[in-house]
């Protein structure tokens, strides 16, 4: 195992934010998200149940800092819910249908909010309970990880970052998540987060990187979704070592379990 990823980690310099609502309870799987330290930017993550079977959840970062871009993230969120219960409510739909109609209203509703352009990564997923089955889209967003048996996967972007043009579409292809899979999404800050031991000016790789988290995915044995987020977040606040974040730095995981 490598040493960077040992599972006696440190625990970072400053606390991390715990989960500020409910998660749904799932059949068979669990799901949570967390933040290191405070919200700083523009990272939303959000999680409900739109039917018996069916949980909605959604990584986002909107373009700015919190205290700019407050009222998109409020359009966001109100759009995420509003529509998401709305198109994934019915018991017998396309879930992939839905889910591209869901992004482009997003997409709609994030311009016209902005009053023009403005950049919104997001992953948003729909966890069939009863079927283990992951329908997704990737707008522009860090690659989605998805370990199970034969290694870590990569989900990567299946369309353009929400926000930027009116008439985008994107795609939303289904994965199966077999029993012991775990989903990790984490945010451009974790990917982006320099290290303390190195001068981006001549290191060689002085960003934490989606490599690293793929090998911390592929090493951790966390015995559920919300330490696997917290972690992850640990091992990149170790990793940084800084006393301030220039990003958020955020985490949601989904497991499997039967």
């Amino acid at each position: 195992m490598c040493s960077l990823f040992h599972p006696e980690v440190p625990t970072p310099i400053e606390p991390i934010e715990p989960v500020q609502f409910q998660f749904p309870k799932i059949a068979g799987a669990e799901i949570a998200a967390t933040i290191f330290r405070n919200r700083v930017g523009g990272d939303f993550y959000d999680s409900f149940r739109v039917g018996k079977e069916r949980v909605l959840f959604g990584l986002l970062d909107v373009a700015g800092r919190a205290e700019t871009n407050r009222l998109v993230l409020e359009s966001a969120q109100k759009s995420f819910r509003t529509l998401g219960a709305e198109l994934f409510a019915p018991f017998d739909i396309n879930e992939s249908d839905a889910m591209v109609q869901l992004c482009v209203q997003m997409n709609r509703s994030i311009m016209e909010r902005a009053g023009g352009v403005h950049s919104c990564p997001g992953f948003i997923g729909c966890y069939h309970e009863r079927l283990g089955t992951l329908c997704y889209t990737n707008a522009g967003h860090t690659p989605g990880l998805l370990r199970d048996e034969s290694g870590v996967a990569e989900l990567g972007s299946t369309g353009l970052p929400l926000g930027l043009f009116s008439h985008a579409t994107c795609e939303a292809p289904t994965v199966g998540l077999e029993k012991g899979a775990a989903l990790l999404l984490v945010s451009r800050g974790v990917v982006e987060g320099i290290s303390k031991e190195t001068d981006d000016s001549n290191a060689e790789d002085p960003e934490f990187g989606l490599e690293r988290t793929k090998k911390f995915l592929h090493f951790d044995h966390s015995s559920n979704a919300e330490s696997l987020c917290a972690s992850i977040l640990q091992q990149v606040g170790v990793f940084i070592g800084e006393p301030l974040v220039p990003d958020d730095m955020t985490a949601l995981a989904l497991l499997r379990r039967a």
